[in-house]
């Protein structure tokens, strides 16, 4: 009872430190396995570990091969929670490339590693290969902190996330087959063996997981499962499909709960926000155990094993050489520039996903007695180590190196997603800004990602944004809603997170009466709130923009759109196409240069008749954009 409470215990509090730090949380999790378990042998009295997850084979916490089922439903539970998060709307500029990582990239490190151990530390081909398929992953419990920790390019930190999610089942099935072809032998057997295996693996994995995910979805729209049971029946249904696939083709279950987890995220679905959180704390209290009782299963021998010189030759190979060459073959033609693809090539974590199952296969083929076998574990522990190790130090500072790092966050998070936000954040999204809205409203969210834009159901009142990887480019604010007080809410909670650059909303209408109480961030007009606002965007949905040369040009179509109740401006559009927020506080905007700038507004075009009474030669509207 002491060592299952113990682990529990140092689990969260690696987790907390971690967040203190900023690092991934495998890092402290290993460290603490291997202090507690292997060394801990040098300071116990009877030289036995302080937490024993198995002695003697038959003995200790998991006694058997009760350790390894229990990894395997850990880990099921920690793929599915990942699958939620993978959407498609993410792909739409970088999905050939993460197709290449994790088909080429992949590949590449298989055939490479597997080359390298084998030349390297002189094991048998077989164990060579089965080393490399276990460290083709890179892991989202790895990735997914140092992307929070790290504000990059949308377009790359969506690389390296879908990489880190949908490579686990991938590197988890050529480590099945290799382990197939070792369990069998050489010849033709093994290779009818492996292609029929490969094939049920397949089948089975994404038959499974597409149909249960969409029964389950069934389920929670018809409400035939009561509210306070969907959290733990989605559970339940989980460990099912992972457990029945897994029946029927050994080790499918990994493709299987993926599968399920991706067409349920991407299912317009009630109730995902809270079956996400569940899963999110479930994921972090498997990974805080699992870690510790993996790292603390192994022992000082195989620590001995790794004191040579050819263990860091080896890991060199797979970081420096071998994880660039995969990553520049699969982005070879795509639209990432040179220093985001260094930046892909430096950042490879191994996670959970590898060491789990190295140590299953690891233990399985020493009882076998396969030579070399007992090299499996602690290679794979040491390349899990140090890759978080390198990545958690330096990948912040590499960013900044290569010229990744976002030293202006440009992104812009909308607080809203009715009509009027919708068309403003389509139009903001086309002169090339990422733009988040985000909204309470189900109806609003689905219909924003249906106009293609990226979405997010939240509620400012009680959802922690802080963790989400969508957010991280974000440096300007604006809310946008018909409640004035969640619009100064919204400013005043998350100014310092996402608003660096500027954070403005909405006025009410009784701040426009006084003259004297309109706010510093007050947005585009000074006389339209939000009832206005929704009344012109009804009448006339288009954004228009018009080119002005002068200040004075400015001084005179602001005039008219100030007077026209079917106008509101938004924004000035700058001849580099910088996009400069219209305040309702500041009337004159000061630019460096006027000139093929452009006034951005809301509502009715400007008749040619109304321009040329304004003087403003043949400048006319270059440009409308409806919803």
């Amino acid at each position: 009872m002491l060592e299952l409470a113990g682990i529990i215990i140092l689990g969260i509090i690696a987790q907390w430190a971690a967040w203190r730090l900023k690092l991934p949380a495998i890092l402290p999790l290993l460290l603490i396995g291997l202090f507690v378990g292997p060394i801990s042998t040098l300071i116990s009295e009877d030289g036995t570990k302080w937490i024993q997850p198995i002695w003697n084979g038959e003995e200790g916490l998991f006694p058997g091969e009760s350790l390894y089922w229990f990894v395997s439903l850990a880990i099921s539970i920690i793929l599915f929670e990942g699958g939620l998060t993978l959407k498609r709307d993410e792909i739409r500029n970088v999905g050939p490339v993460i197709t290449k990582l994790i088909s080429i990239g992949s590949l590449v490190t298989f055939v490479g590693a597997g080359l390298a151990a084998y030349w390297i530390f002189g094991l048998s081909l077989q164990i060579s290969l089965l080393f490399s398929g276990l460290i083709i992953v890179t892991g989202p419990t790895v990735i997914s902190p140092i992307l929070r920790n790290v504000p990059l390019k949308k377009d790359i930190s969506t690389v390296l996330k879908w990489e880190g999610i949908l490579i686990d089942p991938i590197g988890a099935l050529v480590a099945v087959l290799v382990y197939e072809f070792i369990s069998v032998g050489e010849g033709a057997a093994f290779t009818k063996t492996a292609l029929i295996e490969f094939g049920k693996i397949v089948l089975f994995g994404s038959t499974f997981g597409f149909t249960f995910a969409h029964a389950l979805a069934f389920i929670v729209k018809k409400k035939l499962v009561p509210h306070y049971l969907l959290n733990v029946f989605t559970l339940a249904a989980v460990l099912g499909v992972f457990v029945m696939s897994d029946q029927f083709a050994h080790e499918s279950g990994l493709l299987a709960v993926v599968v399920m987890g991706m067409v349920l995220g991407n299912t317009n679905l009630p109730n995902i926000k809270e079956l996400l959180y569940f899963k999110e704390s479930l994921s972090v209290l498997l990974i805080s155990v699992l870690f510790i009782l993996l790292s603390a299963n192994m022992n000082l021998e195989d620590l001995e094993l790794l004191y040579r010189w050819e263990t860091a030759v080896l890991f060199l190979v797979v970081v420096f050489v071998i994880r660039p060459i995969g990553v520049f073959l699969s982005t070879y033609g795509s639209d990432l520039q040179l220093n985001a693809k260094l930046f892909i090539s430096w950042v490879g974590p191994r996670g959970i996903v590898a060491a789990g199952i190295a140590s299953l296969f690891g233990s399985k083929l020493l009882l076998k007695g396969e030579p070399g076998a007992e090299y499996i574990t602690p290679l794979v522990f040491m390349i899990v180590l140090g890759t978080v190790l390198l990545n958690a130090t330096t990948a912040r500072i590499f960013a900044k190196m290569v010229g990744v790092f976002l030293t202006k966050s440009e992104g812009i998070l909308i607080i809203g997603a009715s009509e009027m936000p919708r068309l403003i954040a389509k139009y903001l999204q086309k002169n090339g800004r990422h733009v988040v809205l985000l909204d309470s409203n189900t109806n609003n969210v689905s219909t924003a990602k249906e106009a293609g834009l990226t979405s997010m159901e939240a509620n400012i009142y009680s959802d922690d944004l802080t963790a989400d990887i969508e957010l991280n480019d974000i440096g300007y604010l604006m809310s946008l809603t018909g409640n004035s007080e969640i619009n100064k809410y919204s400013i005043n909670r998350f100014r310092q997170q996402f608003g660096e650059n500027g954070a403005y909303r909405l006025i009410s209408k009784r701040e426009m009466d006084n003259a004297a109480q309109v706010p510093k961030e007050g947005l585009f007009s000074a006389t339209d709130d939000f009832i206005s606002m929704t009344e012109v965007t009804r009448n006339y949905p288009s954004i228009n923009e018009i080119e002005i040369n002068s200040a004075d040009d400015y001084r005179k179509i602001s005039e008219v759109i100030a007077k026209d109740e079917d106008m509101v401006p938004l924004f000035v559009k700058e001849k580099d196409g910088t996009i400069d927020i219209i305040s309702s506080f500041v009337q004159e905007l000061e630019l460096k240069s006027f000139e093929k700038c452009k006034i951005v507004y809301l509502g009715k075009i400007l008749e040619d008749k109304q321009l040329q009474e304004l003087s403003l030669g043949e400048e006319k509207v270059v440009e409308k954009m409806e919803e």
